[in-house]
């Protein structure tokens, strides 16, 4: 009766043991009873029913790293469903552009699982229907677009994938959160012809700021020249009307200081000028005698000389 009592305790315990389920955090199980859903396991210590109840295996997608550095992807079939967002690195694949240039894309696409009886029930291998929609999609989002917008909207691209990813898994109980394109490689050819578009358009820029920089230089050289020009004339003109007036203001102090002499005020300063015109014959050592062409003026302007002195 003892040994009998063993063998029950050992097998209820055995019993027990293969009954007991811990779930880690942001893990579910689903559990099936003879073959249909019965209930979903959070995290957690969880008792189920040996024999009747069964967890329901996922295949799922693991990223792993070998001895280079290089992901190596590997797919399993597992027990748990990891809720956590998950990142899948989709190999090269050949697209097409709507301009018939093919080009090699590949991808990474964030999703999360939130809805774990969809993600098992709904589809057979998620992994793999995410990763030939993902493709399948991308295809036909490339294929509307030429090669330049497609290497310059990557951000659109992305967005659209995302949107029309998201919105397809929905019934299998993912979210696709992200897509981003890692590389987008044109064949060879078209990369030469790219990089030779790129100088000359480089030596377009340069051509056509060096000539923007000699015509600037120019007109601001025009433009100094045009204002020193002006100030200059401005000059002139502004020491002609302090002569005229110093003159002017002269004949008026000598007018004043003559008022009750003989001498007029122009043969005064006519005077002066004869005077200053023998001192530079004097000067210069000429013999020439220089009669004015009229000798009246000339006996005026002695005339004028003797009625100073008197």
């Amino acid at each position: 009766m003892g040994i009998v009592l063993i063998i029950l305790a050992v097998l209820t315990i055995i019993v027990i043991s293969k009954g007991l389920i811990i779930v880690r955090q942001a893990e579910v199980v689903v559990i099936e009873r003879l073959g249909r859903y019965h209930h979903t396991l959070a995290s957690g210590l969880h008792l189920i029913v040996p024999i009747f109840d069964k967890p329901r295996n996922i295949t799922w997608r693991s990223i792993s790293t070998d001895a280079r550095g290089n992901s190596i992807i590997n797919q399993k079939t597992v027990a748990r469903i990891d809720l956590r967002e998950t990142v899948y690195d989709f190999p090269r694949q050949n697209v097409i552009t709507k301009d018939n240039v093919t080009i090699n894309i590949n991808a990474l696409l964030y999703f999360q699982v939130t809805d774990p009886y969809k993600a098992v029930y709904e589809i057979r291998n998620l992994p793999h229907a995410i990763e030939k929609l993902t493709q399948t999609t991308l295809r036909n989002v490339v294929g509307e677009l030429e090669l330049d917008a497609t290497l310059s909207s990557r951000d659109t691209i992305n967005t659209k994938l995302r949107e029309i990813l998201d919105e397809a898994t929905d019934k299998w109980g993912v979210k696709i959160n992200r897509v981003e394109l890692q590389d987008i490689e044109p064949p060879d050819e078209i990369k030469q012809a790219m990089e030779k578009q790129m100088r000359a358009e480089r030596d377009k820029r340069a051509k056509i700021l060096e000539a923007e920089g000699e015509r600037e230089y120019k007109t601001r050289t025009a433009e100094g020249s045009k204002q020193a020009a002006i100030r200059e004339a401005e000059g002139r003109a502004e020491a002609k009307i302090l002569v005229a007036e110093a003159e002017k203001r002269g004949i008026q102090l000598i007018e004043e200081a003559l008022t009750n002499s003989k001498v007029d005020a122009a043969q005064y300063q006519l005077m002066q000028k004869y005077i200053a015109a023998f001192n530079e014959i004097v000067k210069n050592g000429d013999k020439t005698v220089v009669i004015p062409y009229e000798s009246a003026a000339l006996m005026g302007s002695m005339k004028t000389l003797r009625d100073l002195f008197n």
